[in-house]
């Protein structure tokens, strides 16, 4: 019985704890893009030039 006056103090400074970190990501703008990460390994890492490019002294057409 006497474990209880430990255990119950201690789970509500854990769970002050953990309200205070939830209140300080949503405050700073954390949680605010839950799409892009997901989308993130969907797009490109390498970017296609636009450029024309010069094969043979002339103008060829932008590969990509």
């Amino acid at each position: 019985m006497t474990v209880l006056y430990v255990l119950i103090p201690l789970a509500l400074i854990i769970v002050a704890g953990f309200v205070t970190a939830f209140v300080w990501s949503v405050k700073n703008g954390q949680l605010d893009d839950t799409d892009t990460p997901a989308e993130r390994m969907l797009l490109d890492a390498t970017r296609v030039s636009r450029e024309p490019v010069r094969e043979n002294g002339g103008m060829a057409e932008p590969k990509g």
